[in-house]
């Protein structure tokens, strides 16, 4: 009987403190630092730390929204999430279409169903890979960073953190590195360039677009033209 005492009383212990480190990594510590990067640029990600590994290099230069082109942020809307400014961090229905997507084409390339929060959700907080233990907490970052941040923030935030070639991070890295310009100069064209290489940054150019990014950027010029007389940026602004 006592030693089935001491073995209850040790599950209960093992309960209790399964729950504090749940309560504490799981939801203290994502919301102290969501809470602290709210006003505090994240210093560095996971796949910067990569990249050094790699040998890539670290140029990033943080700036605030007001200091980056609308062209660039109506750019990514355009080709990265339509929807950015009419959704509360996932976009369901383009989810959808990435999974029949994914189903009819076993083994195929995998298209991304990812809004602009989710992305940057990732990027932010954790490391690079598609396994549905990091997509579920993924998802949880996505809850609190538009909750606690809102749009205009995950936008700074994202422009200033996405990889835009070997060891490039941030609108105006991208832009100086590219175009000689600042970010704030970014003309519609240069910011569709840029914006039409964030799938695959290490191996597509916008200073030296081959043929497809050049007629992708076209398209998403056209595009880019919607979101702003459609005011699907209102949301950043």
């Amino acid at each position: 009987m006592a030693r089935k005492l001491r073995s209850q009383s040790l599950i209960g212990r093992l309960v209790r403190w399964a729950m504090l480190l749940v309560l504490v990594f799981g939801v203290l510590g994502p919301l102290a630092v969501v809470g602290l990067y709210r006003v505090v640029p994240p210093p560095i990600t996971w796949l910067m730390v990569e990249r050094l590994v790699q040998g890539k290099g670290f140029d990033r230069r943080w700036v605030p929204l007001r200091d980056i082109s609308p062209s660039l942020v109506r750019a990514v809307i355009a080709s990265e999430d339509s929807n950015f400014c009419h959704h509360h961090g996932f976009d369901v229905p383009a989810i959808e279409r990435a999974l029949r997507h994914d189903e009819a084409h076993p083994g195929g390339r995998l298209i991304g169903g990812s809004t602009i929060s989710q992305q940057t959700a990732k990027n932010i907080f954790l490391w690079p890979g598609r396994t549905w233990v990091r997509k579920g907490i993924e998802a949880w970052f996505t809850v609190l960073i538009e909750a606690i941040w809102g749009k205009p923030r995950i936008m700074e935030v994202y422009l200033n953190s996405i990889e835009w070639g070997p060891g490039i991070y941030g609108a105006e890295a991208a832009a100086q590195h590219d175009f000689h310009v600042s970010a704030a100069r970014l003309s519609p064209a240069q910011a569709a360039r840029l914006a039409a290489i964030i799938p695959k940054p290490l191996s597509w150019r916008a200073a030296a677009p081959g043929p497809y990014i050049r007629r992708r950027s076209g398209t998403i010029v056209a595009r880019a033209g919607v979101v702003r007389r459609d005011d699907l940026d209102a949301c950043v602004y």
